[in-house]
């Protein structure tokens, strides 16, 4: 069957979750309690995360586990843990960031499969073959790239997944480190405070703007170009948002 892209829905709650898998997700992907990108959002623990795998896979629906912070040398036993637990509790891939980590799980637990987060800001096809032969068999690209840059890297062996919906990062594949100088949040650690959003006032201006502040992504137009050049996932952001946003947007796609 000719189908389109696999709908990866964002699951920052509990309610987010199953609103994704009602309105049509085929996979979603969620935050445990430490080391996703998102320690805002509500994320799970293990009971909330067992119960999770549960009500997606009964539907046909795979989950996605956002291990996707830098971790320090002296974190590293308790994030292999969270790895473990994912294993334990069936999630179907781990979405990670840092290259030392991946390595680790990959010798630990080479059966589950590893996505390469967008912050690890791959974008060509030579960090599409590395990233493949360290072991990862699905890349979330840069979200900056163009339509050609994206194209460029299909046929690399490992899957391509492209972020298609929802807020867009003002620094490159969001390796931001304005948040952590201004006020000591570090996005890279999962506590990013979004300054970009906030308003400016250059010297000499009456009014502010907000000049670092990016609309919105929207490529439900583009679905079957998207299949064309070779995307494997279409990736809807949005696990800070309401369930309602969730139900609307992944319907929609």
């Amino acid at each position: 069957m000719n189908r389109l892209p696999e709908i990866l829905a964002p699951a920052g709650s509990p309610e987010a979750l199953r609103a994704a898998v009602r309105c049509g997700a085929d996979a979603v992907y969620l935050g445990a309690s430490a080391f996703n990108a998102r320690q805002g959002a509500h994320n799970f623990d293990t009971a909330a995360l067992r119960e999770a795998v549960s009500y997606c896979h009964a539907r046909g629906v795979a989950v996605h586990l956002t291990l996707n912070t830098l971790v320090r040398q002296d974190e590293l036993h308790a994030a292999l843990k969270v790895a473990e637990e994912a294993c334990v509790l069936g999630v179907d891939a781990l979405i990670v960031q840092d290259v030392g980590l991946a390595r680790r799980i990959r010798a630990a637990a080479p059966g589950m499969a590893l996505h390469a987060s967008t912050q690890l800001s791959c974008h060509t096809p030579s960090g599409v073959r590395f990233l493949r032969d360290s072991g990862f068999s699905r890349v979330v690209l840069a979200r900056e790239m163009s339509r050609d840059e994206i194209a460029a890297c299909a046929g690399q062996g490992c899957e391509l997944e492209v972020f298609v919906h929802g807020a867009l990062c003002m620094c490159v594949s969001g390796q931001c480190y304005l948040s952590a100088m201004l006020g000591g949040r570090s996005g890279n650690r999962g506590l990013c405070a979004q300054p970009c959003r906030l308003s400016f006032r250059w010297p000499g201006d009456k009014k502010a703007s907000h000049p670092l502040s990016l609309k919105d992504l929207s490529l439900a137009g583009q679905l079957e170009r998207l299949k064309e050049m070779g995307v494997a996932c279409l990736k809807l952001e949005g696990r800070m948002k309401r369930p309602e946003y969730v139900a609307v947007v992944t319907k929609i796609y």
